[in-house]
């Protein structure tokens, strides 16, 4: 993300399309960002892919501390320059796909993530960022448009699928608002979203076995068109489905949560 002109000079640096960037520019949208995410004065936040520092101004005036991961190398003097000298700040020069940002902790406080989101590795980084879900307190992304549908999406929608699944067995998950193209620069193709993400406290539908979990969820969706019979063959029978009072002539998308979580259990318990 970048920082308006009001904020500080920008650095002249062609957004790269393999790093997947499309740097924000529009004031409105930044400052309903920044209102929507309410950092306070003891927040940890983390800030994923700053690029030009659009919202990393007020982020950390607004926290007690920020920590930003940038994988671009030639943004990290510019943000050092403009930000290295705050006590409360620090940068690091990672993949955030690879990065364990549990050692960005300092004692046993919550991290609050943000994160103007590559469009090409968005779907991996937000499986990454869920295995942190025990030490973070909310997310706030910025998205594709379709990606943050298919996380709030309901059992039969049409954008209802794996992410959806996974996502809300660990949050919370509120679409804020829409964000136009012309909010960037250079404009992506696609319409973008905020969303919301708070971990849960205490999962409302807790597995015996995540791992077993994620095969169930993968497999049913792997051939979506298809009867849950057809799609889980390989590791349950029609049979077995009836007996947990799942009906298995259903396609995958009209099953909720609480279903996956029981054919999981079940697979756990068989084994």
């Amino acid at each position: 993300m970048n920082r308006t002109t009001n904020d500080a000079q920008l650095i002249p640096h062609k957004a790269r399309k393999r790093f997947g960037q499309n740097f924000l520019h529009d004031p409105a949208i930044i400052n309903r960002i920044i209102r929507s995410i309410g950092p306070k004065s003891d927040d940890h936040l983390v800030e994923i892919g700053p690029g030009q520092g659009a919202l990393t101004n007020q982020l950390q005036a607004g926290s007690g501390r920020l920590d930003v991961v940038e994988l671009d190398r030639d943004l990290i003097p510019w943000l050092k320059l403009q930000f290295g000298l705050n006590e409360n700040f620090a940068i690091h020069e990672a993949d955030a796909l690879q990065f364990d940002f549990a050692t960005l902790r300092q004692t046993d406080e919550q991290l609050r993530i943000v994160g103007n989101l590559p469009y090409n590795i968005s779907t991996p980084l937000i499986f990454h960022l869920l295995t942190y879900a025990d030490i973070v307190k909310d997310m706030h992304f910025m998205l594709q448009k379709e990606v943050v549908e298919r996380m709030a999406a309901q059992p039969g929608d049409k954008h209802y699928g794996r992410l959806g699944v996974m996502v809300q067995y660990f949050c919370q998950v509120h679409y804020l608002f829409p964000v136009g193209p012309g909010a960037f620069n250079p404009p992506p193709k696609v319409d973008s979203a905020i969303v919301r993400l708070t971990p849960y406290k205490e999962l409302p539908c807790p597995c015996k076995n995540h791992g077993i979990l994620e095969k169930v969820v993968k497999a049913a969706f792997a051939m979506r068109r298809k009867t849950l019979r057809n799609c889980l063959k390989s590791l349950i029978s029609g049979d077995e489905l009836e007996q947990l009072g799942i009906d298995p002539s259903l396609r995958p998308e009209r099953i909720a949560l609480e279903s996956f979580v029981k054919i999981a259990d079940y697979l756990t318990d068989r084994k």
